[in-house]
């Protein structure tokens, strides 16, 4: 039974789930800061846009943050199978929930912003600073609910 397997590998599942969330979680914290540095560097008066930025931004896209995302989810979802692991009656498995939701949004908003950016129509590079804080908020949010279990 598929319940039994998930309960027999619980710990090696948590452990591959808290590895991609850290992967996850660096690419979303780097990349706005990156987007601020592109943003600003192609502003100037007579300064060319730097296609490293592109590369960079680019590669955390989808060599870290896409498979890192992805291996979050799916781990993620085998521990919310586990039998006994979440109880839904609290709130919160639906906060972590909603929260990892709008981590998944401002992921994709960030492959968005990647190809605005691209195209010269991105945000200015305060925009983006103050953008780097949302994932931290969302971390804090999560951590909170499955540590405090509030």
């Amino acid at each position: 039974m598929i319940s039994d397997w998930l309960a027999t590998l619980y710990p090696w599942i948590k452990s591959f789930h808290v590895m991609a969330v850290i992967s996850w979680m660096a690419g979303l914290f780097y990349l706005p800061r990156l987007y601020v540095y592109h943003a600003e560097r192609g502003r100037g008066a007579g300064v060319e846009p730097d296609d490293s930025f592109a590369v960079m931004e680019f590669k955390l896209l989808r060599v870290i943050m896409g498979p890192a995302s992805i291996a979050t989810w799916i781990a993620g979802l085998a521990l919310v199978f586990t039998p006994g692991i979440v109880d839904w009656s609290m709130i919160w498995p639906w906060t972590k929930g909603a929260s990892v939701i709008a981590m998944t949004l401002f992921h994709h908003w960030l492959m968005i912003q990647r190809r605005r950016l691209g195209a010269g129509q991105g945000l200015t590079g305060r925009q983006y600073r103050m953008m780097n804080e949302v994932p931290t908020l969302l971390m804090v949010v999560i951590v909170l609910s499955v540590i405090v279990k509030f």
